[in-house]
């Protein structure tokens, strides 16, 4: 009898309950006044409870003792992430079962201070304190208007970034999709399922030169751009799900000029 208790007792200690988080809608060229924007970045989503650090599907984030020991004792939320184009270098640190000296790298980027009062200035005030060496600020800017987005948005996606996301700071925290909180991209990016490698030509001969997806609508397609050496020599598994963005969709339906950005998180 005592087998099964300890089975029973064992997923509580991997998983915690799924946070309700505050997700982004996607900008279509809405009236931003008054509003703020900051970078989007390209890391894992890490949700702090008060105890414990969570990935956005609930799931326990094994860190050092040293890297939570100052935190607050109030949620807060935010990305975890050490630079740009380092998104597969943070997911093997961060989804490590046992923490390694690589977390050294990673500092904890907030956003939102859950389930305070006031806006959105107000709610970030309340993690100033708690500012350190690990766990900063993501500094929002005012817009001035249209243009000073896009062109934050150019210097942004110059630079390597993925995006810019703009919010609403005098709304209360919304733990929700909401239009309040918007993503802004110059492409567009969608998921698709691997389901077969094709193999390389020339330079890639013996790689992998493209993988076949399909998508939510049965429409098939391959992608064969935005690939590393490391991610033809292991590509992403079939049955994975991974992240691409592209141009446009053609009168068929497929996506236009699609380039391969990383394979989803695990939610």
């Amino acid at each position: 009898m005592i087998r099964p208790l300890l089975i029973l007792l064992l997923p509580p200690l991997l998983f915690a309950q799924k946070p309700k988080l505050l997700l982004l809608k996607v900008y279509k060229d809405q009236n931003i006044s008054g509003w703020v924007m900051s970078e989007k970045l390209d890391g894992i989503r890490a949700y702090w409870d008060g105890k414990k650090l969570l990935t956005r599907g609930g799931k326990i984030i094994h860190t050092p003792k040293w890297f939570t020991k100052d935190y607050p004792p109030f949620a807060i939320d935010g990305e975890l992430w050490s630079k740009r184009g380092d998104f597969e270098n943070i997911s093997s640190i961060v989804r490590d079962k046992t923490p390694s000296k690589k977390w050294r790298e990673i500092k904890h980027y907030i956003f939102e201070v859950p389930n305070q009062k006031g806006n959105l200035f107000e709610r970030l005030a309340k993690v100033k304190p708690y500012q350190n060496s690990i766990i900063k600020i993501i500094p929002q800017i005012k817009i001035k208007n249209k243009k000073h987005l896009k062109q934050f948005l150019i210097e942004i996606e110059k630079k390597g970034g993925e995006g810019v996301v703009v919010r609403d700071p005098n709304t209360p925290y919304i733990a929700k999709r909401t239009n309040k909180a918007l993503k802004v991209k110059s492409f567009k990016d969608k998921e698709c399922k691997v389901i077969n490698y094709n193999i390389g030509h020339g330079k890639y001969k013996g790689l992998m030169g493209s993988i076949s997806c399909i998508m939510d609508n049965n429409i098939s397609f391959k992608i064969g751009s935005g690939f590393s050496l490391k991610d033809r020599i292991n590509p992403p598994p079939i049955g994975s799900i991974v992240t691409f963005k592209y141009k446009e969709m053609t009168k068929y339906g497929k996506p236009r000029f699609p380039t391969f950005l990383r394979i989803r998180e695990k939610r």
